[in-house]
């Protein structure tokens, strides 16, 4: 593979943290995923959506004002995601789980790559494509409950008839509080931290590498984004994540 000398030097640095490092906490944003070929989030709004903004149908008021255009908006995401694969950063994630004592994912999308790569206990912190809950109490509804409306619309509870939802974080909505309390305390306790495509300005995933380093551990940021650098603890290298992560693991366990 070929690298520049200062991304070299930033790997082989890396290197021993990572063949050394007992807690892992990787936080994934869309980044990861647009190497699968999904589209981010804003960039996503092509074709039939081009006239609109993502902003504008991830709402709770855009779905109350006009449920079937929020939910055919996530059906058409949700095919997309369901087409996708993942990619070498996904599956280099999942090695890493084989390796590192401790290895913790806290990502930012909701398109399920991580787990269908293999990962396990990902900690979805803006909930899941696949994923329903009932637009009224917020309670989970099985997909198995309800089929497809003839009249189009949203499917509705089972329980209370409600329009069922996609279960994931809207704009004006909390995060989970369970997601986002654990995601906390596997930061305040990792030593090494990786931050792999996100775009590091959507709070409170934002401070997360900030808390790492505060705690002790060393952050490693990976995106398009960054200068290449080295600045211990912190160590940015740009590129994509399905190049830098198998590059990382090789130079970690050059015997594998």
């Amino acid at each position: 593979m070929s690298m520049d000398a200062q991304a070299n030097l930033v790997l082989d640095q890396l290197a021993p943290l990572l063949r050394g490092a007992k807690r892992l906490v990787v936080l994934t944003g869309a980044g990861i995923s647009a190497e699968s070929g999904l589209a981010t989030f804003r960039d996503a709004m092509t074709g039939l959506w081009a006239n609109f903004r993502a902003e504008e149908l991830a709402t709770p008021e855009a779905f109350e004002q006009n449920p079937k255009l929020v939910w055919d908006w996530y059906v058409w995401r949700r095919k997309l995601a369901q087409a996708a694969k993942p990619n070498g950063a996904h599956f280099a994630l999942v090695e890493l789980e084989r390796l590192v004592p401790q290895l913790t994912i806290v990502t930012q999308n909701v398109d399920g790559l991580h787990q269908r790569a293999g990962s396990a206990g990902v900690i979805e912190l803006h909930g899941s494509l696949s994923r329903f809950k009932c637009s009224t109490d917020n309670e989970p509804v099985d997909a198995k409950d309800f089929g497809d409306s003839p009249d189009g619309m949203p499917p509705r509870c089972p329980r209370c008839h409600a329009f069922v939802r996609p279960d994931i974080v809207w704009f004006g909505e909390m995060l989970p509080p369970s997601a986002l309390q654990t995601a906390f305390q596997v930061t305040k306790k990792c030593d090494l931290f990786f931050s792999i495509g996100t775009s590091g300005v959507v709070e409170p995933a934002a401070s997360l590498p900030r808390r790492a380093i505060e705690y002790g551990a060393s952050v490693m940021i990976n995106n398009l984004d960054v200068d290449t650098a080295s600045e211990p603890p912190l160590y940015s290298l740009q590129g994509k994540a399905g190049t830098i992560l198998p590059e990382l693991l090789r130079r970690a366990w050059p015997r594998l």
